[in-house]
């Protein structure tokens, strides 16, 4: 559709505070910086730790956190926040800088939710057999999940909509027993309250079909795709000789390491699919920061690189309607997988002035 431009939505994780529940699980006063700040380099060149440069070790239950953030975003072109929201049978977790954003009316920012709907367990040290807490489905807390989110989140005026629908995500679908069913008790129960859903999931760890199949309106491309083939690449000659010679480990047979210049043109070539999906784009990964072994890292990301393949996006991107015209950037802030936007003490603000330019340049 010509002459409309694209909104931009950055992905944003609330986790940035203390709960109890991390205290018990990980130790008093755990956050996503206690990873982050131990984070070290396994092989040369490699880009570890992440350290916060601008914003600082911020703590999200404070107002001002979220207002620099939202201040920043809009300063260099993005559109909103999507963030993640916590539910397990009616607990949520994570939620006081959510909570905070809607009782106060601030920051002045759209946002939307995208419900991270996995059972949390100890992955992050090893051990994936060890749930913390259970997903457990029923139709019954569908009902109880979308009313409360009509009552509570959904009437925000700064809430993003497609004409009019609050535009809400799931980001594994496939977990759901019957995900087609529960799309259509939301859509029910929604219009008891006089609201139309305009529902989103998002293409993670193969969750791959055409939206309306399961009562969705849109699919939305979820950057990186770990299962892609470039992902599986072996490791190089190089990697493996420096490794024998001056490591004494397995870092590139434990570890996935792909060049970023390479994921993001092999990404480039993946063709449109024939049904409605709004593209994504990471600005880097490696989280090296959460996991011992087992990491992905997309190494030798640079603004340039990361502008480069978004400008692409944002050429090709033909829009659907007026308002259905996202593009997903992941992630403005997982600062433990190593992927953001908000500035580092390494790049500065450089990824943000990259986003801004690609916008610019390519606006229609």
């Amino acid at each position: 559709m010509q002459g409309v431009n694209k909104r931009i939505i950055a992905i944003n994780l609330p986790q940035y505070h203390p709960i109890p529940e991390n205290d018990k699980w990980w130790g008093k006063g755990f956050t996503e910086w206690t990873n982050v700040s131990k984070a070290k380099p396994i092989f040369k060149g490699h880009y570890q730790p992440h350290l916060p440069g601008d914003l600082g070790y911020y703590d999200l239950r404070l107002e001002e956190a979220r207002l620099a953030q939202a201040e920043l975003a809009r300063q260099f072109g993005i559109h909103g926040f999507c963030y993640y929201h916590y539910w397990f049978n009616g607990k949520r977790l994570l939620h006081e800088p959510l909570d905070a954003i809607l009782r106060t009316g601030k920051p002045e920012f759209p946002f939307m939710y995208c419900w991270a709907n996995e059972n949390w367990n100890r992955r992050w040290d090893g051990n994936e057999e060890e749930v913390l807490i259970k997903q457990e489905y029923s139709f019954q807390d569908d009902i109880a999940h979308i009313k409360f989110l009509c009552e509570r989140v959904f009437t925000d005026r700064r809430y993003i909509r497609v004409n009019g629908k609050p535009f809400f995500a799931v980001y594994r679908p496939l977990l759901f027993p019957d995900i087609r069913k529960t799309v259509e008790i939301w859509r029910l129960e929604a219009a008891k309250y006089g609201i139309d859903l305009y529902l989103g999931y998002m293409q993670s760890f193969k969750s791959r079909f055409p939206p309306e199949e399961n009562g969705f309106d849109v699919a939305i491309d979820f950057e990186p795709d770990f299962y892609t083939e470039v992902m599986n690449l072996k490791p190089s000659v190089k990697d493996l000789i420096y490794e024998k010679i001056k490591n004494g480990s397995s870092v590139f047979r434990n570890n996935r390491v792909v060049e970023y210049a390479l994921y993001a043109d092999s990404r480039r070539k993946i063709p449109v699919p024939g049904y409605k999906q709004f593209p994504s784009i990471t600005p880097m990964w490696d989280n090296t920061a959460r996991r011992k072994k087992g990491a992905f890292i997309l190494k030798d990301s640079t603004p340039e690189l990361y502008g480069s393949w978004l400008e692409d996006i944002i050429k090709k991107f033909k829009p659907y309607s007026v308002e259905e015209n996202f593009i997903f950037i992941n992630a403005w802030n997982e600062w433990a997988e190593g992927n953001h936007l908000e500035p580092d003490l390494k790049w500065g603000d450089q990824y943000l002035k990259a986003t801004k330019r690609a916008i610019e340049e390519n606006e229609s």
